[in-house]
């Protein structure tokens, strides 16, 4: 009877033992899954890995499970890391880095960081801050730049890459998210010899500085192209991608760009990059390759105004492209340029990607879940949140099983899991 009541227990406490391995791993799963750290996701490319999705939506929308004020003006999208969500906004005549609560959207802290950016397009600051580890990195509308403990808010460092580097602001205010690539911290600073710098990512020293271009619209991203890691730009008047290790200019595409407002990040796979801007521009696929003495140049495969991006960036899934072209969704083969639809969907705006779904948001505020498929635009839903005075033009976000959406001083929070 002893024996079998050992055996009894065992068996119990290893049953116990499962359940826990097991529900650690679901917890550890979802906490990897419910992180987008940086702009455009974890890759910078505005993709989510999480599956268990909704395919369609009532006709009400996906469930609200929150809804948070306290953002302030501006259209800086939103990090989310280990159970943390950070932005930035306008309150008064400073602006604020803001983390909130995941879970609750209850407001957790809230940090000045540099004065008002005004303009009559909409106040406040545009680009969102960068999740890495315990630390977190911020952009603000005129230039601020700072580095924060994510737990507390506590200032690591701070500066003014504008007045440190000898820039000017643009006319529609600094709107890039920083990128941490290693030890470094990459921003187009806009100043003269210094239009790109790579900074110190633990207290903001300079590593190196390049080039002369003023400040564009749009954010970096990395590529190892030809053998050579490289971080790509799109600057006030052209693309360019620099060596990672020091700077040095190893090749630049300028017909993609205008002369107005070059915003969308570039899209990358392999040794080719995809650049597009609007106002009437269009859009190039250059593919980098290695000439004479190992020179790296940029070899147009073809030039397009088919997908003409404005504020919003394309997206690669599989092999095609989709993207605004201004106001038309449209859906793009990335290697030759071939368009596969075109829809009006929501109307002109921005776009994330997660299984098998773009999740659309216009910029008048109607958000639509949309097929990723070059067959046909086939749309699985769509509801309308209610707008301030200005376009609806933060970026969506997926992370937890949660479509995050953000205009001005309110951001909602729903669920979009298919239920079990």
């Amino acid at each position: 009877m002893k024996s079998l009541s050992v055996k009894f227990v065992s068996g119990c406490a290893l049953l116990a033992l499962c359940l826990c391995v097991e529900a650690a791993a679901q917890s550890s799963g979802a906490a990897a899954g419910g992180n987008w750290p940086q702009w455009r996701g974890p890759n910078r490319d505005g993709i989510s890995k999480e599956t268990g999705l909704l395919k369609q939506w009532p006709a009400e929308g996906p469930p609200l499970v929150w809804k948070a004020t306290g953002a302030g003006r501006g259209y800086s999208s939103l990090a989310v890391s280990d159970g943390r969500m950070f932005t930035l906004g306008l309150r008064g005549d400073r602006e604020f880095i803001v983390a909130f609560d995941v879970a609750t959207g209850k407001e957790l802290w809230a940090k000045p960081h540099g004065a008002a950016f005004r303009n009559d397009r909409g106040d406040g600051p545009r680009g969102t801050p960068t999740v890495e580890g315990e630390r977190l990195y911020a952009l603000g509308g005129n230039g601020d730049l700072s580095c924060l403990e994510t737990r507390t808010g506590k200032t690591v460092w701070t500066m003014n890459v504008l007045s440190k580097f000898g820039g000017s602001n643009i006319t529609w205010g600094i709107s890039e998210s920083p990128l941490i690539v290693g030890d470094k911290l990459l921003v187009n600073a806009g100043g003269e010899n210094a239009s790109i710098v790579a900074l110190n990512k633990r207290d903001g020293a300079l590593i190196w500085k390049s080039q002369s271009d003023e400040a564009g619209y749009s954010s970096a991203i990395t590529i190892d192209a030809a053998g050579t890691p490289q971080v790509v730009f799109f600057t006030s008047r052209r693309a360019v991608g620099l060596d990672l290790r020091d700077g040095k200019l190893l090749w630049e595409y300028a017909r993609a760009a205008n002369r107005t407002a070059n915003a969308a990040t570039p899209v990358a796979r392999g040794n080719r990059v995809f650049i597009s801007s609007d106002y009437g521009t269009g859009a190039g696929l250059v593919e980098i390759k290695a000439g004479e003495r190992g020179a790296l140049t940029a070899q147009e495969v073809y030039f397009t105004k088919d997908m003409r991006n404005h504020h919003s960036s394309s997206i690669l899934v599989g092999e095609h492209l989709y993207g605004f072209s201004s106001g038309i969704l449209t859906a793009m083969r990335f290697d030759n340029g071939q368009v596969a639809w075109k829809d009006r969907s929501v109307g002109k705006g921005s776009i994330v990607y997660a299984d098998g779904h773009l999740y659309c948001l216009s910029e008048n505020g109607v958000v639509g879940l949309v097929e990723a498929t070059p067959e046909a635009y086939r749309e699985k839903g769509r509801f309308r949140i209610a707008q301030d005075s200005l376009p609806t033009w933060t970026h969506p976000i997926i992370a937890g099983g949660r479509l995050y959406l953000r205009d001005q001083d309110t951001i909602y929070a729903y669920d979009v899991r298919q239920k079990k």
